[in-house]
């Protein structure tokens, strides 16, 4: 990693534990992907989980478009070096359609230092 993505992903989580605490909340999020057959279950698919912490919060007016983003979506931001594999620890990357403390992850974005991922969730 360069130098400031360093300093980045070392004063954000500071400030997800200090000054922005009271709005940090931790989440988990999973998807289904295609897996050995299992004829127990008759399934070919399994469930793949991550979590980590992020503020949540709402979109700004002027973002609101009524189609790709509505009024009632909700915007979290996640620390990308704390979102984590329950399976293994490693670091996942969200996918459009997981879901999300109940929610469905409709769009992703990830800032110019790759510290953060920006999500757009909606209600399912």
């Amino acid at each position: 990693m360069g130098y400031i993505q360093d300093k980045i992903n070392a004063k954000v989580p500071k400030a997800f534990d200090g000054k922005l605490s009271d709005a940090v909340r931790p989440f988990t999020g999973s998807r289904e992907i295609a897996g050995e057959y299992d004829p127990v279950t008759g399934s070919s698919t399994i469930t793949v989980t991550y979590s980590g912490r992020g503020v949540f919060g709402s979109f700004r007016q002027e973002e609101v478009d009524g189609q790709h983003i509505l009024s009632t979506d909700v915007k979290l931001i996640v620390l990308q070096s704390e979102l984590t594999l329950d399976s293994d620890g490693s670091l996942a990357t969200p996918k459009v359609d997981d879901t999300l403390d109940g929610k469905t992850v409709k769009s992703i974005g990830q800032d110019p230092a790759s510290a953060t991922w920006t999500l757009g969730l909606r209600r399912t």
